[in-house]
């Protein structure tokens, strides 16, 4: 019997073996392989995020997007919102959390499969594709140094970073961003 290797990680594996991509790809493996050298996001010591290398094009323009990023990202937003009040209030099941993963999971593979950005605005989604791929780990409990939630949180901070670099002109700031550790961590919600 052959062994398939899980949808996100051979996307994963395909994005990352894209040319000009190899820093991704360092910052994935060295993410696995060395999570207590990472800062942990809700305690303000640094982060790990992918999101955190974004920047805007040359002429300081957000960068332009397909009709399929955009529908992509819109579906992974709105689970996001549906879930937002249950890992807010520390309700979220771990039912729950396998089902908003499989949600990303879905819309990252469609994301990758269909859509088509210039070069250099695709090298900046896959920062985000990376970050939400990690989340979908993280919202499953397959890393023991880090809570289902720091996956939400991780969700979070690539929708956010996706409005701040990315035209969709469907986006508002209003959309994704409700930070479940906001308000655990004395700021305003």
């Amino acid at each position: 019997m052959r062994s398939a290797l899980p949808l996100s990680l051979a996307v994963a594996c395909i994005v990352l073996a894209l040319p000009g991509h190899r820093e991704v790809a360092v910052a994935a493996e060295t993410n696995a392989a060395h999570p207590h050298e990472q800062g942990h996001p809700q305690h303000g010591s640094g982060s790990s995020a992918l999101v955190s290398r974004l920047e805007l094009n040359a002429d300081g323009q957000r960068w332009p997007t397909d009709a399929s990023l955009r529908t992509g990202m819109a579906n992974i937003r709105a689970a996001f919102d549906a879930d937002h009040p249950a890992i807010h209030a520390g309700r979220q099941t771990d039912a729950q959390y396998d089902a908003l993963a499989a949600t990303i999971e879905r819309e990252v593979n469609s994301i990758v499969a269909n859509c088509k950005l210039a070069p250099d605005a695709d090298a900046q989604l896959h920062y985000v594709v990376g970050d939400l791929l990690q989340a979908v780990s993280l919202l499953r409990g397959s890393d023991a140094s880090k809570t289902r939630h720091d996956g939400a949180h991780l969700v979070h901070g690539a929708l956010k970073a996706y409005g701040k670099f990315f035209d969709d002109p469907t986006w508002t700031e209003a959309s994704g961003s409700h930070d479940p550790h906001e308000q655990e961590h004395g700021q305003d919600h």
